[in-house]
């Protein structure tokens, strides 16, 4: 029988390593992934982002939770051009953040049921509108609350396509960016110098009941010179897209 060995037993686990972007955000500082998790779908990247890694002795045990839409906007407009258009937008998508879109229009980052699952009774979803800001916007109405939910009406914004002012005024590019005025980096993203082709909004049909889609933005495959803005994706669908984690 061999002798038993007494003593410490160092751990042979290593934990995986991430990298840190820091960007502005609000006046604030904002930390996510970098690179974003990928290529997955939108579920499968959440699920990546909360298992446990380590960036430095400093910051030995680190995770992630999804990030809102606006978060996601403010992470890629950060050297758009060097980092996020070739890295992303142009090979691949961002899975931006979640929607529910409804047959009076669209909602971002919505709200929960206790369980953690985006609502989608249409009660729920229409009296979470009395607790936000209401703004009006082309021929309706705009609503901003708490945490970055939002709710556009059909008549805020333009689908198909359009150039990046209208885009940026428009009702859908300023819940995604949660501002009262122009989406101001929706607008840098989209412009020229990035998109001569202008911006495509598509998948944002009128559905028959309220239904949770992952918003992409990404270089439209064989128009590079045109943004693409969909609302049909899934979370357990579409596996080729990226996503940031948030610290």
């Amino acid at each position: 029988m061999a002798e038993t060995e007494y003593g410490i037993r160092k751990s042979q686990v290593c934990l995986p390593t991430r990298n840190l972007l820091v960007v502005p955000h609000r006046g604030k500082e904002l930390i996510v992934s970098h690179p974003v998790f990928a290529p997955n779908t939108f579920d499968g990247n959440v699920a990546e982002m909360q298992r446990t890694y380590t960036h430095s002795q400093d910051i030995p045990q680190i995770t992630f939770r999804e990030p809102t839409t606006s978060q996601s906007i403010s992470a890629v407009t950060y050297h758009f051009k060097k980092m996020a258009k070739p890295q992303i937008f142009d090979s691949r998508w961002l899975q931006t953040g979640r929607i529910v879109r409804t047959n009076d229009g669209v909602f971002a980052n919505p709200s929960r049921d206790i369980d953690g699952e985006v609502t989608l009774d249409e009660s729920k979803l229409k009296k979470s509108l009395e607790d936000m800001k209401k703004i009006k916007v082309g021929n309706g109405y705009i609503y901003l609350g708490n945490n970055d939910t939002g709710f556009a009406e059909y008549g805020t914004f333009q689908t198909r396509l359009q150039d990046s002012e209208t885009f940026a005024q428009g009702g859908l590019a300023r819940i995604i960016e949660h501002t009262e005025e122009q989406a101001t980096s929706l607008k840098s993203i989209s412009s020229l110098s990035n998109y001569q082709g202008g911006v495509n909004v598509w998948g944002f049909e009128l559905p028959q009941k309220p239904i949770k889609r992952i918003l992409s933005l990404y270089s439209e495959r064989g128009f590079s010179g045109r943004l693409s803005v969909g609302g049909c994706f899934n979370g357990s669908g579409s596996d080729g897209g990226c996503a940031f984690g948030v610290r």
